[in-house]
């Protein structure tokens, strides 16, 4: 493994140990509320943090065979991990009608994402980012009600997660040229996923 890889694979093994300890919190909040549904969207969140901090941490610690099978699923683990964050929001911040059409909205993108990349063996780089992105933004559309609901403070975290990821972006696409740009890029996911776990355990 190459320094760049060591790098990759440490920080997000950071992720990864940190994803165990935050289901953990995850799972113990929900219980304390006794809402069914947060339980239900906690424990999704949760696992999509932890499923996706260990498919890169594989991804980057292998070679050869391995290392694309780790790379197709950590690949499809984005996927799982924007749509596992929207859920807490979805079902139990918003709720009623906006809840269930943005889980849709974001669980059909997930899931035609995950088909692109089941279909395609060497998927296109762009058309990943590009549903990435529309998945991580259609937030937008109800941000009113988010506001309304998680407050100012929460809602200042939670853009503060999406601009880590959106800004990150640029290292993403500059691995190929830059050893430690992929690092980068893994450190900006760390700080997304940490924005955002605060507002979802602090304002949700």
């Amino acid at each position: 493994m190459y320094k760049g890889e060591r790098f990759n694979s440490y920080t997000h093994l950071i992720g990864c140990i940190g994803s165990v300890a935050g289901l953990a919190v995850l799972i113990y909040v929900a219980a304390g509320s006794g809402d069914p549904w947060k339980i239900f969207s906690y424990t999704i969140y949760g696992l999509s943090l932890l499923t996706l901090y260990t498919f890169s941490t594989l991804y980057h610690s292998f070679r050869g065979r391995l290392k694309q099978i780790f790379k197709k699923l950590d690949h499809i683990a984005i996927y799982l991990l924007i749509a596992g964050t929207y859920t807490p929001f979805t079902l139990v911040t918003l709720r009623g009608e906006i809840g269930w059409v943005m889980f849709g909205i974001v669980w059909g993108l997930a899931l035609l994402g995950i088909l692109l990349d089941i279909l395609h063996k060497n998927g296109n780089r762009y058309i990943q980012l590009g549903i990435y992105l529309i998945m991580g933004w259609v937030a937008v559309f109800a941000a009113e009600p988010l506001l309304n609901e998680i407050s100012v403070h929460g809602f200042v975290w939670l853009i503060t997660g999406g601009l880590f990821y959106t800004f990150g972006v640029i290292f993403f696409v500059l691995s190929d040229r830059f050893r430690y740009a992929h690092g980068i890029w893994h450190l900006f996911v760390l700080a997304g996923s940490i924005s955002h776990f605060v507002t979802v355990v602090q304002f949700v």
